[in-house]
């Protein structure tokens, strides 16, 4: 708590602070200059002040240094904590170009890939333009025998056809196939001995003895897809076979040249 001046004492001027003088440095500067002027007038200068240097800047010390390292290590180890590596596997290097796989590999791979396909469309493209040459079939069908022939094939050719006056050049054997795999199972095999230049193959489809009623579900559409099916292209006329060969079971094919 502050004294209060006594009565009858003058107060005491409160002094500025010595690091509050705005215009102290203006009246130094004042002084060092109206010295300047004097020394010229009798012919003499003064020696120049030593300019002061201004004071070094601080230095990080080694115990800082050694903080700062600390806090980093401290750091990754944080970062890495918990980490650990995958326990038997190698790194994966990416291929190089020179570890690439050839521009012919790649062709041959694709050509591959690219001939069924191409087989398919083209067995399309054929039974189309079939239909529209007008090749289209006779058929006829009692529940036991079968047989059909393509517009412009003379019925000589399917008597003798039925009488199995053909050579065999080759056959296949449906057992084991289904109404849905049966077609093109069947459309391959046309169409690589028809490739090969065989006229006759033998195709057994089988009576249905061990079908549910008996019925043979391979048989009752052989005629459909021999005379309307994509391998209906490959094909000149059929009939059942004799029984030395299948009967009722078999039927012949007479392959298109």
């Amino acid at each position: 708590m502050k004294k209060k001046p006594a009565k009858g004492e003058p107060s005491k001027k409160k002094e500025p602070d010595a690091a509050f003088r705005p215009f102290g440095a203006l009246k130094g500067l004042r002084d060092e200059l109206k010295a300047r002027e004097e020394s010229h007038k009798d012919g003499t200068a003064p020696a120049p002040k030593a300019a002061h240097a201004p004071p070094p800047r601080p230095g990080k010390s080694a115990a800082a240094v050694k903080a700062n390292a600390d806090d980093e290590a401290l750091a990754l180890y944080r970062m890495m904590n918990g980490v650990t590596p995958l326990a038997g596997k190698s790194a994966t290097r990416l291929p190089k170009s020179h570890d690439r796989v050839p521009q012919s590999n790649l062709a041959s791979r694709k050509a591959e890939v690219e001939a069924p396909l191409r087989a398919e469309e083209e067995a399309v493209h054929a039974h189309l333009r079939a239909l529209v040459e007008g090749g289209r079939f006779e058929v006829q069908d009692d529940g036991r025998r079968v047989e059909g022939r393509r517009h412009g094939v003379t019925t000589d050719i399917v008597r003798k056809l039925r009488r199995g006056n053909f050579p065999i050049d080759g056959r296949i054997d449906l057992h084991g196939e289904t109404a849905a795999t049966a077609p093109k199972t069947l459309e391959q095999f046309l169409r690589k001995q028809k490739a090969r230049g065989e006229r006759c193959v033998l195709v057994v489809h089988g009576k249905g003895e061990h079908s549910p009623g008996q019925v043979g579900i391979l048989r009752g559409e052989m005629a459909a897809w021999l005379s309307q099916g994509p391998a209906s292209v490959h094909v000149a006329a059929f009939a059942t076979a004799v029984d030395d060969d299948g009967g009722e079971g078999a039927v012949y094919v007479l392959l298109t040249r």
